[in-house]
């Protein structure tokens, strides 16, 4: 809704059919939140967040508040109902595991109690969000089921429909069902050659290597399938920013470890020297080619999305999409091979040199890896898990009572999973903007009527747009800057204008400038006494 409402901006359509082409509002929302992501981001002044933490009884626990405006702007965008949700996966995080385990669990010698619970998050109930986030997948993937069937239906029968009837309904259609097949074909090709090529210096039998392919490439694309619907339906319920990559990860290399598992104590991998380490890093493979669909899914559903609102021809969007598939694979090597160069990962420096401080945490990376050595050690903690997906069977329990009970609530089981996996910091700005944003529509029509909030509804959605963009693009521009220093020898804040001592009172600005920053946005909303 926003892209399209962005498109439509400027348009003559658009400015003599609604009050304003809506640049201003667009403007404002970049420019406010470009100068806040500078001071944070780049400058250091402000912080990016509040971290509150509590002790519960023996245990602990923390209330966080993240800063990010564009994730503000993405919690007006997706609704009430999905900011709930997530607050109460937020809930059942750190005001129900965390503490529970906290309180229940032995200290360990030479932790702070703080650091404790920060890695009880990490290591149980992350996974316990991931059992959640598996479940809710699962059925998203059932309830998704008719809609999927449908829509290979009507493919197949526009192959027989009179091009003259095709051409009076330009918006239904897609790409041949012939087309799909040739790409499909060609992608699954390509994946089994590059497949071959990643295990076949191992110097395996021949018949070993052909079967890892195959199976690699076979659950890649069959699990492919399942990740690109549950997660293209959160892009389209939440956006992009917050749909579970990082939860789809994890169920990826689980399914692809204990696959790998199977295979490799079939063939006696595990005996050879550096077994593990092979079926380690096969299994990662695998799960980067479904991470891979995954985000491809997340994107492509939200331009076809955007593309119906503005009345954009499906089949050419979709070789559009194809197209920036290949760009995009040409462009993102290097760009993260320059990344790794300049900063590295734990573990994984490319010079001996390095500081590993400065290091990129890639703390979902290092999940997963932890996880496929889990497996493959049989040291994996899924009992978590189990948990995990026992609380999703309950979560979906509880949305389909309050659907058939209730008008308006539900539950959206998936983003409770996601409130419990996602860091908080980021999970709060966005429900703080649902919130703020259903208030502000409830007093618009009460104040200006069911036309009135229409109007708001649009200023909303682009100032929260401008948010989402102002915020990206000074992101990137630091981001460049920052690779830029570090290559040069420099230091990876090089607009940081303060020291570490200058935290506590980063933390208060921060906070004053996100009241400033919520209060510009209700105004907006609001509008004058006339519109």
């Amino acid at each position: 809704m926003a892209a399209a409402e962005i498109l439509k901006v400027g348009s003559n359509a658009a400015a003599s059919s609604r009050q304003g082409s809506g640049l201003k509002e667009i403007m404002s929302g970049g420019v406010v939140a470009g100068v806040v992501a500078l001071l944070s981001n780049g400058f250091q002044v402000l912080s990016g967040g509040l971290s509150l933490w509590f002790h519960v009884g023996r245990g602990m626990t923390q209330f966080p508040i993240g800063y990010s405006t564009a994730l503000v702007g993405a919690g007006y965008l997706i609704g009430i109902a999905s900011g709930l949700a997530m607050l109460v996966g937020i809930l059942i995080a750190w005001a129900g595991f965390v503490p529970f385990y906290t309180i229940t669990s032995a200290l360990p010698d030479g932790m702070t109690m703080q650091k404790f619970a920060g890695a009880v998050y990490q290591d149980r109930v992350r996974l316990i969000g991931a059992g959640a986030m598996g479940v809710a997948a699962v059925w998203t993937l059932i309830t998704l089921a008719r809609p999927v069937i449908d829509g290979v239906k009507e493919s197949i029968a526009s192959v027989r429909m009179p091009s003259e009837e095709q051409a009076r309904h330009r918006m239904d259609i897609d790409m041949s069902i012939k087309s799909i097949g040739v790409v499909f074909a060609l992608t699954v090709a390509g994946l089994l050659a590059i497949f071959y090529a990643f295990v076949s210096p191992e110097g395996l039998p021949l018949l070993q290597n052909l079967t890892f392919v195959l199976v690699g490439v076979g659950v890649a694309v069959l699990m492919g399938f399942f990740v690109a619907a549950a997660c293209a339906y959160m892009a389209g319920l939440v956006g992009t920013s917050s749909s579970p990559i990082s939860g789809i990860g994890i169920l990826g290399i689980i399914v692809a470890s204990l696959v790998m598992y199977a295979l490799c104590t079939s063939f006696g991998i595990f005996d050879l020297p550096g077994g593990e380490k092979f079926a380690t890093a096969t299994a990662i493979f695998t799960t980067s080619i479904i991470m891979a669909i995954a985000c491809i899914s997340n994107d492509n559903m939200q331009d076809l999305k955007t593309g119906y609102l503005v009345g954009a021809t499906p089949w050419r969007q979709q070789v559009a999409l194809l197209l920036g598939c290949v760009v995009g694979a040409l462009v993102i090597a290097p760009v993260l091979n320059l990344l790794y160069e300049a900063y590295g990962f734990p573990g994984a420096l490319p010079r001996p040199d390095m500081d590993p401080g400065q290091a990129l945490a890639a703390p979902q990376a290092a999940l997963m890896t932890t996880i496929a050595q889990g497996i493959f050690s049989s040291q994996l903690a899924w009992e978590y898990i189990y948990l995990g997906m026992g609380l999703g069977v309950l979560l979906i329990i509880a949305d389909l009572v309050l659907k058939r009970r209730t008008r308006n609530l539900c539950l959206p089981p998936l983003a409770v999973g996601m409130g419990i996996y996602l860091p908080p910091s980021v999970q709060t700005p966005l429900v703080i903007g649902a919130i703020l944003g259903y208030f502000l529509n409830k007093k618009l029509e009460a104040d200006k009527g069911e036309e009135g909030r229409r109007n708001g509804l649009r200023r909303g959605t682009l100032f929260a747009s401008g948010l989402i963009v102002g915020e990206s693009l000074v992101g990137v521009a630091l981001a460049g800057i920052i690779v830029i220093s570090v290559t040069s020898g420099g230091s990876d804040s090089p607009l940081a204008l303060v020291g570490k001592d200058f935290a506590d009172t980063a933390e208060m600005l921060g906070l004053a400038v996100f009241l400033v920053t919520l209060a510009i946005f209700g105004k907006t909303v609001l509008g004058n006494k006339n519109n």
